[in-house]
């Protein structure tokens, strides 16, 4: 496990770091700061993702280390000559894209760092910890092993926002007394701030993005006596806005924080289908429900990606299993979980409706 990890990097010089597709901020942060890590050690150090990462985090330090995979010989040459491949914060081949299958099948040994439950059984060593806040957290215990010297201001900022982005901004129930004394460790060796990181990752919008936002507020409807909220982002609302599918990131946290609402949902159009972004109070679990509709996640934190007929009606499936997995205080007749009101406003929105504010 931890042992065998630490073994690894100090008995080898060539290393690769991937993480899952839109690597967020957990992905991304720790890949940066293992990646910049492992170089400060004086090791070989090759980061590249199959795509790239949400614009809102354009601004962490060593970001421009980290290329897309572009199937290059240089690229697969960097895998090639690998003693270690590591997968962080994600735990399935597909999940990792195109990389994943040439990861899988490197010579090199196949590391996975993650705190998600079921991982695959393909690599070679696992440290996997579902009680773990965020991958970040365990890449500071792997940095703490080795040598928590070498954690500076870059270091320190991509651990910070490992964590921070994965944890709600700490108020997810991961976070426990021993993970704001890591935080108080990262803070005080890399002499960094966490306001600024904070304002980076969060309040850089764009007039496109806020356009967005308040069709998407304005979509909001609840169920199940208001402890359940939920909206949608259709093509249609993207395209009328001017803005892109990242400016929708954090938007089901604005549906969570209605007083009253103790689990929030973000319907996601896309072309073949619905990704749906499950949040919920500190002692309401999503995970279970996330995972009925072949997603995955955390306790308070999940999606899922569905394929169905229509957006519509996976909308409706997924509002109808809700009382399944959450204790609302009042359960609604069965198959009044939407309303004709909420029906017609779905069908609405699918028939191309005006999206005049």
């Amino acid at each position: 496990m931890l042992d065998d990890v630490l073994a690894l990097i100090r008995d080898n010089d060539r290393f690769f770091v991937t993480t899952h597709l839109g690597p967020d901020g957990d992905a991304l942060g720790s890949q940066l700061a293992l990646g910049q890590f492992l170089e400060k050690m004086g090791k070989s150090v090759a980061m590249i993702n199959s795509d790239e990462q949400d614009y809102t985090l354009d601004w962490m330090p060593g970001v421009d280390r980290v290329e897309v995979f572009d199937n290059s010989v240089s690229q697969h040459e960097a895998l090639a000559e690998a003693d270690v491949a590591f997968v962080l914060d994600t735990n399935d081949e597909e999940r990792i894209g195109k990389v994943g299958s040439l990861v899988r099948n490197a010579d090199a040994t196949t590391v996975l760092i993650d705190h998600h439950l079921e991982p695959e059984r393909w690599f070679d060593v696992l440290l996997v910890r579902e009680t773990a806040a965020a991958t970040g957290e365990m890449i500071y215990e792997i940095i703490e092993e080795i040598d928590p010297d070498l954690i500076d201001e870059e270091i320190a900022t991509t651990l910070y926002t490992a964590i921070m982005t994965d944890t709600g901004s700490f108020r997810y129930s991961s976070v426990t007394p021993g993970l704001h004394r890591i935080i108080a460790d990262i803070l005080e060796r890399g002499e960094v701030e966490p306001a600024p990181i904070h304002e980076a990752t969060y309040d850089q919008k764009s007039m496109p993005g806020l356009r967005l936002l308040g069709r998407m507020l304005n979509r909001i409807r609840l169920r199940y006596n208001g402890q359940l909220g939920y909206s949608v982002v259709t093509q249609r609302m993207v395209e009328d806005t001017g803005a892109s599918w990242d400016d929708k990131q954090g938007f089901v946290n604005d549906v969570l924080s209605i007083e009253g609402v103790k689990t929030a949902l973000l319907f996601s159009e896309t072309d073949d289908g619905s990704k749906i972004s499950f949040r919920s109070e500190a002692d309401v679990r999503v995970d279970e429900w996330a995972r009925h509709f072949g997603g995955g996640g955390h306790r308070n934190a999940a999606g899922a990606y569905v394929k169905r007929p229509t957006f519509e009606k996976t909308i409706e499936d997924v509002i109808d299993a809700a009382s399944d997995y959450i204790a609302f205080e009042s359960r609604h007749a069965p198959g009044e979980e939407l309303s004709p009101e909420d029906r017609s406003y779905l069908n609405t929105l699918l028939d191309g409706a005006s999206d005049s504010n």
